[in-house]
């Protein structure tokens, strides 16, 4: 059709034109004609050059259709143009080209018009746009460097994103690692033992604990050890009736507390009843420090108790040092992991939770979550929730009348805001455990309600908790009591192949220390100071950086062995001294029966006086829960440096302690 098409643009030309006529009709002729002649040569001259400029058109045809060969056909057409024996005057050939293409442009224009319109026109306007398009992306810089910077740029608005699923399942997230070369221990040296119990006649121990359940259990453990350094007799603890959590279950209907007393015979005497005063002798009631020594007790409690038989410790919480000789710390481990046992209808009811989640998956994680809003109004963090979460926790901690005004970014800063449920969930992915991994949720009354758990909810959808997993009917015993509902979500927890916590509360101590005793299971505590950085700064990473960077910041947060330096950390949750090492040929062989006592701490009766060596970090790290800790170091204000003469406190802030324990 192109073809054709050029064939009848080259009839028409010379059809108009009468080339070959007028060269016929003008070909001869005598002088008479000079001058006419000379004009007709000029004409004709330049009709020849229009011909010429018709098959340059031709070429330019033949090219458009492929872009590929448009600089083989440009120089062609170049030497085609340049071919026709008129090479000699370079200066006239531009002249008279242009002169030719005007001629074309001007025939052409008209003929379309008149004809078939514009479409010639257009053919060889696009051959040459094509033509100068080819020229551009030669001279053109690459466009690969500005591509990649625009990729890199577009990244960093949309990069962090977590993957759908993945994740590992591999054992090493599932189990510690040498975990099979340790071992719980808690029995005392001969020495220990040869002493007997040496108790004083006619002289007793109350004990009143304070808190919830991980909180009381604290105290129930040091009491056992406090009556141990008095030489005295301890009636079975009496539970916090009247805080926060308001719960009136009594000893015996949370412990099994015949276990308790006969497990324990050989270590401390105990009864059941508080004896029968003489008439007209009052109780007397006294609160010692926190983490007062053995010199402490037998220092102010002792001759007090000589004196009047029957002495009371109240609010008894973290009230015995951490730092204790090595049978001592025995003793603590054996009350706290062996004599504290649960009574047969929580342990069955927490057994059949566990086993509901094994049916579910091979392999679970159990969360601590701490997100109630009392919580959160004490710690002075922020947490995106605008005015009206300001609103809302400023009200309530005006119920702390000493608490100072917070900065909610050195809070974070510094490691002491519990993480969000979509940072806990974040963190796990980072870890490697995937979306598909089953999840068992302990917590209370989270703020901000499904909203606040939906990310976690994105990340783990399989989410469970005591009531999703059962039913109303097999929960109804439980229910109204919250220190026995906590106990339900202790034995899962304890029993999952993954704890982890957004916190660093009492709950998360005792399991910690538990889970280290019976194995190093896996204990995830976040490393809240190096995380606190990532979380904020997520958006610009990469997911695969993010995760990385997590993996690094958690070694030495996951309950391996040996993480902790001994000595260091709340002894509930590293207790060091109860932990035993194989030797390297007991450990290789797999032999348990007689395993070799490698202790890092000296035996006997030694004391250590006094906590006043502790560092600034130590005495952070051996409070009981950071929100607490905070409050202590901003409300004591004390003239003496002895905490041993500190034995009658003042008054405490009303429900401070009880609300944020756990």
């Amino acid at each position: 059709m192109l073809t054709a098409d050029r064939d009848g643009d080259d009839q028409h030309f010379h059809n108009k034109y009468k080339l070959d006529d007028y060269e016929e009709e003008n070909g001869g002729g005598g002088g008479g004609g000079g001058k006419r002649i000379s004009t007709d040569l000029k004409v004709k001259d330049r009709l020849r050059q229009v011909s010429s400029l018709f098959s340059l058109r031709d070429s330019f045809a033949d090219c458009s259709g492929s872009v590929s060969i448009l600089p083989i056909c440009a120089t062609i057409i170049m030497r085609s143009s340049g071919g026709n024996g008129a090479v000699s005057n370079h200066r006239k050939k531009i002249r008279e080209s242009s002169l030719g293409f005007r001629v074309l442009l001007g025939v052409k224009l008209r003929r379309r018009i008149s004809h078939e319109g514009f479409m010639p026109v257009v053919s060889l306007v696009s051959a040459l746009i094509l033509f100068l398009f080819f020229l551009i992306s030669v001279l053109a810089p690459s466009p690969i460097g500005r591509a990649e910077n625009v990729r890199s740029g577009s990244n960093r608005l949309a990069i962090f994103r977590v993957p759908s699923s993945g994740g590992s399942s591999g054992s090493d997230l599932w189990s510690s690692k040498s975990s099979d070369s340790y071992y719980g221990c808690c029995n005392a040296s001969d020495k220990y033992y040869e002493q007997g119990l040496g108790t004083y006649p006619n002289h007793y121990l109350l004990i009143a604990t304070s808190g919830g359940l991980n909180q009381q259990r604290t105290g129930i453990t040091d009491a056992v050890v406090a009556a141990r350094i008095l030489n005295a007799t301890l009636v079975v603890p009496k539970l916090d009736q009247k805080s926060f959590w308001k719960d009136d279950s009594n000893f015996s209907e949370i412990f099994d507390v015949d276990w308790f007393i006969s497990y324990l015979s050989k270590d401390v005497r105990i009864i059941k009843q508080t004896p029968v005063l003489d008439p007209g002798r009052k109780l007397v009631s006294m609160r010692v420090p926190r983490k007062c020594t053995p010199r402490c007790y037998e220092t102010h409690v002792l001759p007090v108790l000589k004196k009047r038989k029957v002495v009371q410790l109240s609010k008894y919480d973290y009230r015995l040092s951490n730092r204790l000789d090595s049978d001592l710390q025995k003793l603590r481990c054996k009350v706290n992991y062996h004599a504290l046992k649960f009574t047969d209808s929580i342990r069955q009811m927490g057994q059949m939770l566990v086993q509901r989640m094994r049916m579910k998956s091979r392999h679970f994680i159990a969360l601590h979550l701490r997100f109630e809003s009392d919580m959160l109004a004490f710690s002075g963090c922020y947490y995106g929730g605008g005015e009206k979460e300001g609103l809302e926790l400023g009200a309530i901690r005006k119920r702390w009348k000493s608490l100072h005004a917070s900065n909610p970014e050195k809070e974070r800063r510094h490691g002491k805001c519990p993480l969000t449920p979509e940072e806990v969930g974040l963190m796990l992915r980072a870890l490697g455990y995937g979306s598909d991994v089953h999840i068992y949720v302990a917590s209370g009354e989270v703020y901000g309600g499904e909203e606040t758990l939906a990310p976690l909810k994105a990340l783990f959808p399989n989410f469970h908790t005591k009531e999703t997993i059962s039913n109303d009917e097999e929960l109804a015993p439980f229910m109204p009591f919250s220190s026995r509902m906590a106990a339900l979500d202790f034995i899962v927890c304890d029993e999952s192949d993954v704890f982890v916590t957004n916190n660093n509360g009492n709950m998360a101590k005792i399991l910690a220390g538990r889970r280290r005793y019976f194995g190093h299971k896996p204990t995830i505590r976040p490393n809240a100071k190096k995380l606190y950085k990532l979380f904020q700064n997520r958006n610009n990473r990469t997911w695969e950086e993010f995760a990385s960077r997590v993996r690094t910041s958690q070694k030495g947060f996951m309950g391996e062995p040996n993480e902790v330096r001994p000595g260091r950390g709340e002894f509930h949750e590293n207790p060091a001294a109860c932990i035993c090492q194989k030797s390297d040929r007991e450990s290789s062989n797999g032999m348990s029966q007689e395993l070799r006592f490698i202790d890092k701490y000296p035996t006997g009766n030694s004391t250590v006086k006094g906590d006043e060596s502790f560092t600034d970090d130590d005495q952070d790290e051996f409070d009981l829960d950071y929100v607490e800790a905070e409050y202590l170091r901003r409300r004591i204000i004390t003239n003496s440096t002895d905490p041993d003469h500190d034995i009658m406190l003042k008054s405490e802030e009303p429900e401070l302690e009880e609300m944020l324990s756990d």
